[in-house]
């Protein structure tokens, strides 16, 4: 069976064949914001598909908050509905009208975000990070396999790609072993894919892991930008703070699960074997190739296929306690790495806490970011007939 195309012209190698269709926030020139669908590289405005009903008032909204809460049963139909229209010519007039040039267009934060968790669920990169810090002892401790490892972050500080980060301040040690208030010394990136929650659950009650795709719509690219040698001096006893809450970037289009359905692999072998909780009856281990690029020079390209523990093990442990889901929760993977050096997916691995500085093709060197760099993450993952299914990307750049 060949691959479905649309009448809509989908230049070669875009990210958004009709396989696709992510879903994000626009506005057009002189418009308020809306949901739309991105196509090649136009948007088709998806709140004047359904203009007049319940659901387009949901969809003419700053936020995909509203159309997520309506659940698994709606998002499936309204993705059927947008590929029949984009492939068919029933209504081409209509869609014609309401689809916007990509570069026209301005793109907003696509959801509101209620909860924001990020995991550190690499074992590359958690192994190279205790190598780096504990040369001398275990790299991971014990607890890494027994458990997805994550923190809480700030809901309240994720932006959209494209926004400038400003270099934090914070506590850090000077040379005298001393601590001082001062702008970060050694900003760095991390590279990760993170998982938006649109239908919720009521406190108190688990989400297992065959129940992910009932309550997560889709996947986003996100960097979590972080200062190390501020997170080096308040991370211990209780872990990431300051040093993590300042800037955290997600992409500006989310990619349905039902889009990455050629991209579920096992993840790796698991050992020892997870409590029952976290076990997978179906695999969600998801085939994403990444690519970090630093002032348009590409630095490392992470598989996330190699991650340990998949993002439904991931709201497994998190609810596990029983703390319920929101409509716009956020969870991230943690950095993605793999076992080659140049599958890092941070600079404190890239560059082995500074030791080994990146050479750029200006001749310049980096341990960490200076002012004025520019950081861009994007992937892509397998679709059917060997069509790739496209993220767009998550960029930044540093101001002073």
């Amino acid at each position: 069976m060949s691959a479905a195309r649309s009448w809509v012209p989908v230049p070669e190698g875009s990210p958004f064949p009709v396989q696709n269709l992510p879903y994000g926030v626009f506005s057009p020139p002189g418009g308020a914001p809306r949901v739309g669908v991105a196509i090649g590289d136009r948007v088709l405005d998806a709140s004047a598909v359904w203009a007049g009903t319940p659901l387009g008032a949901d969809l003419a909204t700053g936020s995909l908050n509203r159309f997520l809460r309506r659940g698994r049963g709606e998002w499936a139909y309204v993705r059927r509905r947008l590929t029949d229209l984009l492939t068919g010519d029933g209504q081409r007039r209509l869609v014609e009208a309401n689809l916007h040039p990509l570069d026209r267009v301005t793109l907003h934060l696509p959801f509101e975000v209620a909860d924001y968790v990020d995991f550190y669920a690499s074992e590359a990169h958690a192994t190279n990070l205790g190598r780096v810090f504990r040369p001398d002892g275990e790299a991971l401790l014990p607890n890494w396999r027994r458990l997805p490892v994550g923190y809480h972050g700030r809901a309240g500080t994720v932006v959209v790609s494209g926004t400038p980060v400003r270099r934090p301040a914070g506590q850090r040690l000077g040379p005298d072993g001393e601590p001082f208030l001062g702008p970060t010394g050694r900003l760095d990136i991390e590279a990760e894919v993170g998982f938006v929650v649109g239908a919720p659950s009521r406190p108190g009650e688990p989400v297992a892991t065959g129940a992910f795709a009932d309550h997560v719509f889709g996947a986003v690219l996100v960097n979590d930008w972080s200062a190390r040698d501020i997170q080096a001096w308040e991370y211990q006893p209780l872990g990431p703070f300051l040093g993590k809450s300042f800037a955290t970037s997600v992409s500006p289009w989310v990619v349905p699960l039902e889009a990455l359905e050629h991209a579920r692999v096992p993840v790796p072998p698991q050992d020892p074997a997870p409590l029952p909780y976290l076990e997978e009856k179906e695999p969600w281990g998801l085939d994403l190739q990444l690519e970090v690029r630093l002032n348009g020079a590409v630095v490392s390209r992470p598989p996330f296929r190699t991650t340990y523990w998949s993002p439904a093990q991931m709201l497994a442990h998190m609810t596990v306690n029983g703390a319920s889901l929101r409509t716009g929760d956020l969870y991230a993977s943690g950095t993605v790495s793999g076992p080659s050096a140049d599958e890092r997916g941070s600079l404190i691995e890239l560059t082995w806490n500074g030791r080994d500085p990146l050479r750029l093709p200006d001749g310049s060197e980096r341990a960490f970011l200076a002012d004025g760099d520019t950081v861009a993450i994007t992937a892509d993952a397998p679709g059917a007939d060997g069509i790739r299914i496209g993220f767009g990307d998550v960029s930044g750049t540093v101001l002073p």
